[in-house]
């Protein structure tokens, strides 16, 4: 069985313990952005970097993020014995690494708990399948046949878990984002910064807009109710000017007529 080289203690982080002939299991996994000369040559090296280091390319994909360059992603698997080498290796492709991350997970526990379910599970239907050979009535057999399918299936998929993690701990995952050197470089032409210019002007827009905003609570707050103060008496005058011009106006024309 493929695993880590490092022994099992008799207890493991989940409490549960483990056999000192257990090797350990830990699933290793990376995440790295790299900055290299060229996206496709190093996308090249990483794939000759995991067969060479007993693994296989899970995944990779390329997407033009400009009219020269390409942005890359892939995925390896390689020995989890040398997982510490493939990263050095990786490092040693990247002008700059611009992060990195490192994962493990310890599944001793939970590989020690399946295999003795399933020890358990087999003696049982070892057990059942005495039974079935001495059972004469058609429901007793039915009964046990139905149990032993149970059984089985249990068996299997604990089976496969079991190797699930196991070569999950063989192999180590890394994942690697490769940005091209020039597409790193901030865009600069003549000492102009496109990302200066934007900072700049969102930083005007906002300066003008809360400066709008305050001349606006100012008009609603203080001088709107000035203004109406000072109004109502006027509208008062001119409305009563306006009566008593119209109330003159028809005595005259009754005078008139």
């Amino acid at each position: 069985m493929p695993a880590q080289p490092e022994r099992a203690s008799a207890a493991d982080a989940y409490g549960a313990p483990a056999p000192d002939t257990q090797p350990r299991l830990i699933i290793r996994t990376a995440d790295l952005t790299i900055v290299v000369p060229d996206t496709q040559e190093g996308m090249n090296a990483l794939t000759r970097l995991a067969d060479e280091f007993g693994g296989f390319v899970v995944s990779s994909s390329t997407s033009r993020v400009a009219d020269n360059a390409s942005q890359g992603y892939i995925t390896l698997r390689v020995d989890a014995t040398r997982f510490d080498e493939a990263m050095n290796r990786v490092r040693a492709l990247a002008l700059e690494v611009r992060s990195e991350s490192v994962r493990g997970e310890d599944v001793t526990a939970e590989y020690v708990d399946l295999d003795a379910r399933l020890k358990n599970l087999e003696a049982a239907e070892a057990q059942l399948q005495q039974i079935l050979k001495q059972a004469t009535e058609t429901e007793d057999v039915l009964a046990v046949y139905r149990e032993l399918t149970n059984i089985r299936g249990q068996i299997e998929q604990i089976k496969g878990r079991m190797k699930y993690l196991s070569q999950s701990a063989a192999l180590a995952t890394i994942s690697v984002t490769l940005i091209p050197d020039a597409l790193a470089q901030p865009v600069q032409v003549g000492g102009w910064r496109p990302a200066g210019v934007a900072k700049d002007a969102v930083e005007a827009l906002i300066a003008t807009l809360q400066g709008l905003a305050s001349l606006l609570i100012w008009l609603v707050i203080v001088v709107l109710p000035v203004l109406l103060i000072f109004a109502i008496p006027i509208v008062a005058i001119v409305l009563l000017i306006r009566r008593a011009r119209r109330n003159k106006a028809k005595a005259t024309e009754v005078r008139a007529s």
